[in-house]
């Protein structure tokens, strides 16, 4: 009786989990359209990289972030905290913000426009509910965030820190000398993730300046290093649940995430020609057909 009951359990937990994951499908698709329809609006923006970040995001602030939208405060305490190292992915960060109950989906609308708090890279001084740091000047993200870290440890504040970053952005020193100072201070309640799609905004990263193998090189300045697909929801939030159960051991915490620039609209995966190129008129009814509207659009 026992074992039925115990095989009953499993059966639920497994159709929950297949319900879960599928509830964030659901919203990523329409992050997806987000993002599109933001950057076609103002002909301006970086739909590649965050059309190929957006099932982190929702497995993130969906599933995983201990966070509170609506009573949003710049020291988080007792909250995880995010921070996103390479801005210019700004339009998946606000949709998913946005969803989240940061501040109206509506807003949206004003994504790049003046006077606008959606900024093409997030800042501060705007008030935006959700933004700790300005970013977009690449490389400085992780050196942010262990400062936040370490400050969290001081105040016996168990929540965690997270981090997202471009495999391109990997080629700013000021990087490395972060993650050589993690390891080397035991900063452990850090998990930072790479975004390694390939391309960055003038071509393959291999002919722009190769990175070899950066599981090796995180692993060699002491970190511990998870591979993983980041656009399958079900493995990035796997993924994220170990990455978690690693932090607190004396070492930070890497997770090196494959993703397809543009994922989800055909004809901008494949190419780096969709880093901070905005579809035409034709061109987003073609990508806005290749995703669902579950959501409602803005």
């Amino acid at each position: 009786m026992n074992k039925f009951l115990s095989m009953l359990e499993t059966l639920e937990n497994t159709s929950k989990t297949m319900a879960d994951i599928t509830k964030l499908e659901r919203i990523a698709s329409q992050v997806r359209r987000d993002i599109v329809r933001m950057v076609h609006a103002n002909n301006s923006g970086h739909p590649g990289g965050s059309l190929g970040c957006t099932d982190f995001f929702v497995a993130l602030y969906f599933e995983v972030l201990k966070h509170n939208s609506a009573n949003f405060s710049m020291d988080g305490k007792n909250e995880d905290l995010f921070f996103l190292s390479n801005g210019h992915i700004s339009p998946v960060f606000y949709s998913v913000l946005a969803h989240s109950g940061y501040f109206d989906v509506s807003e949206l609308a004003t994504f790049r426009k003046l006077n606008s708090r959606l900024q093409g890279h997030p800042t501060t001084h705007e008030g935006l509910p959700g933004i700790r740091v300005a970013s977009g000047s690449l490389g400085q993200g992780l050196s942010v965030a262990l400062g936040a870290a370490q400050v969290k440890k001081l105040n016996g504040d168990s929540q965690l820190v997270y981090t997202l970053h471009g495999d391109g952005e990997l080629q700013e020193g000021q990087v490395w000398e972060a993650i050589m100072y993690a390891a080397g201070n035991k900063v452990d309640n850090i998990i930072a993730t790479v975004d390694f799609n390939g391309r960055q905004i003038d071509g393959d990263l291999d002919d722009v300046l190769p990175m070899g193998s950066l599981k090796a090189k995180w692993e060699a300045f002491g970190w511990d290093v998870l591979e993983t697909n980041g656009n399958d929801m079900k493995t990035i939030l796997n993924t994220l649940s170990e990455a978690k159960n690693r932090t607190g051991k004396g070492k930070p915490v890497c997770i090196i995430m494959t993703t397809e620039m543009g994922q989800g609209v055909d004809y901008m995966m494949g190419t780096h020609k969709w880093h901070g190129s905005a579809p035409n008129d034709e061109q987003l009814v073609n990508a806005l057909s290749q995703l669902e509207e579950t959501l409602g659009d803005y």
